[in-house]
């Protein structure tokens, strides 16, 4: 496979790109793309196989079980980095091993309804969070050491966004090369 093949296969919606200005109404958007989010991804997911599951979404890539699994341990860490981000002075997050994680047994095996089910609540907290905060609220920020650059919680509500629908592409491209959709 070549190299621009392999990375359509990557980033099937492309990388994240942070609107130069992020507004009210964009905000909106978002927040009901996360609410809407685990019954998309659970509709796609549910009735694979365990042998469909375990199909890589790209060569060396992770399964379609751990890509579920990987959603939902990515918006718990970021639910809790929007907590750290408004009780705390631009906090340093701490940053997972994401690779490491995927490798877990419970990542690897585990059936996916556990992460669906987790990723509902999450989501549910998250969005009932982030109706209730201010403009100014939305400005607050963290620091990522991995780059050292700040991001403010209206973007990462962008790029949480992002996240999910990067990896629902994964699978929902994964099925329909294999014509399971």
């Amino acid at each position: 496979m070549d190299a621009k093949a392999l990375e359509k296969l990557r980033y099937p919606i492309g990388k994240f790109s942070k609107p130069e200005e992020i507004i009210g109404e964009q905000v909106n958007s978002w927040i009901q793309e996360l609410d809407a989010f685990p019954d998309k991804l659970s509709q796609l997911v549910n009735s694979l196989s365990e042998g469909q599951l375990d199909t890589p979404y790209r060569p060396d890539g992770w399964t379609i079980r751990q890509v579920v699994h990987h959603v939902s341990d990515s918006h718990h860490n970021s639910y809790t980095r929007f907590k750290w981000a408004l009780t705390e002075k631009e906090p340093v997050i701490k940053p997972y091993d994401e690779k490491g994680w995927a490798e877990l047994h419970d990542t690897m095996y585990a059936p996916i309804a556990m992460s669906l089910d987790h990723l509902r609540i999450v989501h549910a907290k998250l969005v009932y969070l982030l109706r209730g905060l201010k403009a100014h609220e939305l400005e607050r920020t963290f620091i990522h050491p991995d780059d050292n650059n700040k991001s403010s919680l209206k973007e990462n509500i962008g790029r949480y966004v992002w996240h999910g629908n990067h990896h629902y592409a994964h699978i929902e491209e994964t099925c329909k090369r294999n014509k399971w959709l």
